[in-house]
């Protein structure tokens, strides 16, 4: 197994390009098999979870073509299986996708009940709830989600809660719906107003996307497009935090900086720099850091996966932080892990309270799952000494070539296989002083 090996100590200076966002990438490739028609997707990023989809696309007939790295082009014209169910696809929370974008093409789907990172309770009752209001019958057997409609008729939805996934789903089916949908209480993320803008580009009729209330009227078909995805705002946020944590400063280019307002906003609060441009964002820490409270809620509020990255910083501020987790139950994991490397939190229900060290220690840790691992990451390059980061395939789900951007802001990191290459990066790196 691949492993992060990491010599802390040095700031991270210098410009780093963001790629596009995983999880617009991942509903935006699902709804590209609701037309007949060719589409092309740019700025898709290169990492496992898109790759496992593309895959999985391909296995149901569609023609998938790629371009370059981070450009494809998919017909789906020539699908005619609709079970979607292998090792790897069950490995991914975005396989649910498409189950709204085949229902809405083809008025049924079968796929495998998604996994993805074990960080609580993701039920999908909620984009059931969804399909059901459109018309479709809605079932799980042989662990695989299965619905069918005769066809699917618009109608209005109210979602119990706030769920960027279902918002999505159902904006797929009832795209290709009779009538007219209202989604209320909708997701507002950014990847949900590109999903929206994708299909609109389709010929989809979407209004809304982005406030809590989104009116779909339905289309019989879609046609082809050219599209490029938004920037990833959760990567952006985790090389502003990896700044901050490593008195640093960094220009993350590629970015919309109105995605990012609440990760500057908890920057600014501790005593960071924070410089917008029409696209780049520069993070400097100068200055000791400061505690703050924290508390993770839907877009426009703190991202939960953001939360991970935000400890690690709070770790090494001055005073007492804590961090409240509203979205998801397993979000402290990590805690165990940073721990280790010498931080004092105490985790109480859904809150983590932070006393502020001086610094961390290296010690050899275990990723959790994907924002976790990139929160130890920060953390190790902050730390004093060696850490070995294991499981870094979490890591690889979100993150494209990490270990590379980082290495080019001045960290000391590298990926290996074996202990004799971490000897070695050991051994070539003890004399380097920060």
């Amino acid at each position: 197994m691949e492993q992060y090996v990491i010599k802390g100590g040095n700031p991270l200076v210098g410009e780093v390009e963001i790629g596009g966002a995983k999880n617009a990438a991942l509903a935006i490739l699902s709804a590209a098999v609701m037309t007949d028609e060719t589409v092309t997707i740019e700025n898709i990023p290169n990492v496992r979870d898109t790759n496992v989809l593309l895959n999985a696309i391909e296995e149901i007939g569609a023609r998938v073509e790629r371009i370059d790295s981070h450009t494809v082009r998919i017909n789906g014209s020539f699908i005619r299986d609709f079970n979607v169910d292998n090792e790897y696809i069950r490995k991914i929370r975005a396989s649910y996708y498409l189950i709204g974008a085949l229902l809405g093409k083809y008025k049924r789907a079968e796929v495998a009940l998604p996994g993805g990172c074990d960080i609580g309770s993701r039920p999908i009752d909620l984009h059931m709830k969804g399909f059901r209001a459109l018309g479709a019958s809605v079932d799980i057997r042989y662990g695989l989600v299965m619905a069918s409609a005769e066809k699917l008729t618009g109608t209005h939805i109210y979602l119990d809660k706030v769920s960027v996934g279902a918002t999505i789903n159902i904006m797929m089916a009832a795209s290709m719906a009779d009538g007219k949908t209202i989604i209320e209480n909708a997701a507002k993320e950014p990847h949900v107003v590109d999903v929206a803008n994708f299909l609109n580009s389709m010929g989809a009729n979407i209004r809304g996307a982005g406030t809590d209330v989104i009116r779909i009227v339905g289309v019989e078909k879609l046609h082809k497009t050219e599209y490029s995805i938004i920037p990833d705002q959760i990567e952006a946020g985790t090389f502003m935090l990896a700044a901050a944590a490593t008195k640093g400063d960094v220009t993350v280019k590629n970015v919309i900086p109105k995605h990012l307002e609440a990760i500057s906003a908890k920057l600014l609060e501790v005593g960071c720099e924070v410089e917008e441009f029409d696209d780049a964002v520069r993070v400097v820490s100068s200055k000791p850091l400061r505690h703050t409270q924290v508390t993770t809620l839907p877009y426009p509020g703190f991202p939960t996966d953001m939360q991970p990255q935000m400890a690690v910083v709070l770790g090494i501020s001055g005073g007492t932080s804590t961090v409240t987790e509203s979205i998801f139950e397993n979000r402290f994991k990590y805690v165990d892990e940073l721990t280790r490397m010498g931080a004092e939190i105490k985790v109480e229900s859904n809150i983590a309270i932070i006393g502020g060290v001086s610094q961390y220690t290296g010690a050899r840790v275990n990723a959790p799952d994907l924002r976790a691992g990139a929160a130890l990451v920060i953390a190790a390059l902050a730390a004093e000494g060696l850490t070995v980061v294991d499981d870094i395939y979490y890591i690889e789900r979100g993150y494209e070539d990490f270990e590379t951007k980082l290495s080019s802001l001045g960290a000391l990191i590298e990926k290996v296989a074996t202990e004799k290459e971490i000897q070695k990066f050991s051994l070539k790196n003890s004399y380097k002083v920060s």
